[in-house]
């Protein structure tokens, strides 16, 4: 594998350098400025510091790609992205469902298969194609959303508000290449500013939830 090759997938790069992206390596802001306000507020508190880490390692894995556009930039970029969801699948399992650490860490082992399964069937959606590894995030955390509801409307409302963040930031990611007659720019800085909002917010759940303690069972 040529890992230096160049990568060209959005509007805004109409070749190689360095600021060939100029609105989608500013964007990348959003996760850092996101990450320092979330690690912030959560002195003391292990999860949500370690959630605030990773993301601001995606922000910078995310310049580096929009920077330099190549196979190892794109790495650099996805497998931060990767590592913060299954932590924070865990995280949400140990806070939100009280589970042992053996089990919220099967529970996060168990994306895997989720997007394994789900990614494929999106991918033969019209509009959803284009981001089909993404879409089972939003699913699983409305489906989150829906089984703590009742048991704890304060997290069921926040999952809720999450995924419908996501979603939203993730039609911006989808339309990119589909209007770049009309907007050269394209939409792909949006995505980032949006999805930094986002995952602040599900940093902050995390933190409000440990600060709440879990409510009785029902």
């Amino acid at each position: 594998m040529d890992w230096s090759a160049p990568l060209d997938g959005y509007c805004e790069r109409l070749g190689p350098g360095l600021w060939a992206e100029p609105l989608n390596l500013v964007s990348n802001a959003a996760f850092v400025i996101a990450a320092i306000w979330c690690w912030r507020r959560s002195e003391g508190l292990g999860l949500p510091r370690l959630l605030s880490a990773l993301l601001f390692i995606i922000g910078i894995g995310s310049a580096l790609f929009h920077s330099f556009a190549t196979v190892w930039a794109m790495l650099a970029d996805v497998l931060p992205i990767a590592v913060f969801i299954l932590a924070y699948v865990y995280a949400a399992n140990r806070v939100f469902w009280r589970w042992p650490v053996w089990l919220s860490g099967l529970g996060a082992a168990g994306f895997v298969p989720w997007a394994l399964l789900l990614t494929p069937l999106f991918a033969t959606l019209p509009f959803f194609e284009v981001s089909a590894f993404y879409w089972p995030v939003p699913l699983l955390i409305a489906l989150y959303a829906v089984l703590l509801w009742r048991r704890w409307p304060m997290v069921g409302r926040g999952m809720a508000l999450g995924a419908g963040l996501l979603c939203l930031s993730l039609a911006f990611r989808s339309i990119d290449e589909t209007l770049c007659e009309a907007l050269p720019a394209g939409t792909h800085f949006a995505w980032h500013g949006l999805n930094g909002v986002m995952l602040g917010w599900m940093i902050e759940l995390i933190r409000r939830a440990l600060l709440a303690g879990a409510p009785a069972a029902r």
